[in-house]
């Protein structure tokens, strides 16, 4: 398999929040800081590398009937993991993202990677699909906490860049965190559109047409 085509996929290509729109959850809520949105995306991709990596060198070992259950306690050790780090090294960081770390055991991109990735693939795939997933959803979530931060609080890092004139509220309550949510999609779409566009296209087009001329 393709290592970097792997790990790129998860980047852009298959982005868990842009393409696949899972674990909307978290992301909205956390993005109201930068601080916040890095924060998230570390742990959430130190707890899909760790349990991708366990899950594929033992998918052998777990039987298919209780691979869920064993899944679970899997990614609820890894999580476990990353909390006590947060809450003793970066307690502030913790207590702003609150109930959030503790839920990335129920996490949807966590739990679909492995069920349909990792227990099915070796190491050397594994890893760079979940540093490629893990690092896609970071990218994002960070995205959206800069434009929410310095729009809504005026600041980047709690380093202040708008006069209070400027900041709108609207972005740091959940409908911003929706809107903004909005425009990447939005961005998105038009980017891969564009691309669409390119010298491939009028290719397909003609194709198109001998297609409609063959039926007519």
């Amino acid at each position: 398999m393709n290592t970097f085509k792997i790990f790129t996929n998860g980047i852009v290509k298959e982005n868990p929040l842009l393409i696949l729109a899972i674990g909307l959850c978290s992301s909205l809520a956390v993005t109201t800081a930068v601080a916040n949105g890095i924060g998230m995306g570390l742990s959430m991709t130190f707890v899909l590398l760790m349990s991708e990596v366990v899950i594929s060198v033992f998918r052998k070992l777990i039987p298919d009937s209780v691979r869920i259950p064993v899944f679970i306690i899997i990614i609820a050790a890894f999580t476990t993991v990353i909390d006590y780090i947060l809450k003793a090294y970066f307690p502030d960081l913790s207590k702003a993202m609150g109930v959030f770390i503790p839920l990335i055991v129920v996490n949807c991109i966590i739990m679909g990677r492995v069920e349909s990735f990792s227990y099915k693939n070796s190491l050397s795939a594994v890893i760079p699909d979940a540093l490629g997933m893990g690092l896609g959803y970071t990218w994002v979530l960070t995205g959206i906490a800069l434009v929410r931060e310095l729009l809504g609080n005026g600041t980047v890092l709690n380093y202040p860049i708008l006069p209070d004139a400027y900041k709108i509220l609207f972005f740091t309550l959940p409908p911003g965190g929706f809107f903004v949510f909005a425009l990447f999609i939005s961005l998105n779409l038009f980017l891969k559109s564009r691309g669409g566009t390119g010298r491939g296209a009028p290719a397909d087009a003609e194709a198109g047409l001998a297609v409609k001329e063959e039926r007519a």
